[in-house]
């Protein structure tokens, strides 16, 4: 925590569908007090039931989550906007303010489950992706020194 209370962390994917949800998600289970965590997407599309499944198969509810737009979020002075794709990080916009810019680059789980040759394959990429979000939020805010890349 930082003097001003919990370090405000926007978690920006392309679709805020899968990874930022996640994230976010994560975030608020893991670090209640210590990190403000929010999600939002550069393109938003909606909420993947895939993601909502195996969050809440680790004990985390995601349903009540939304995909955002990223313009939704003006206003708020984020201390870190953590990127989880590439094309979130070339396209992510300029923040107000000494906001601090992280890539944590994590594989896209629809992308992954595509060519699965049934449910349970395609979940099983869903959990790998969930568990290494998990460990990286676990580790925040010093993973935020050291991302995954």
């Amino acid at each position: 925590m930082h003097p001003a209370g919990p370090l405000k962390v926007l978690f920006l994917c392309t679709g805020n569908s899968c990874r930022s949800q996640m994230a976010e998600g994560w975030a608020k289970a893991l670090k209640p007090g210590v990190i403000q965590a929010w999600s939002a997407g550069v393109e938003p599309k909606t909420l993947d039931p895939r993601a909502v499944k195996v969050m809440a198969e680790a004990g985390v509810d995601i349903s009540g989550q939304r995909a955002k737009d990223v313009s939704e979020l003006d206003g708020i002075a984020f201390d870190y906007v953590v990127t989880l794709c590439d094309h979130a990080r070339e396209s992510c916009p300029l923040f107000p303010g000494p906001v601090k810019r992280v890539h944590a680059g994590f594989p896209d789980p629809p992308y992954l489950a595509s060519e699965a040759q049934d449910e349970e394959e395609a979940l099983g990429h869903y959990r790998r992706v969930r568990d290494q979000i998990r460990a990286f939020v676990a580790n925040m805010p010093e993973s935020l020194d050291h991302p995954p890349q």
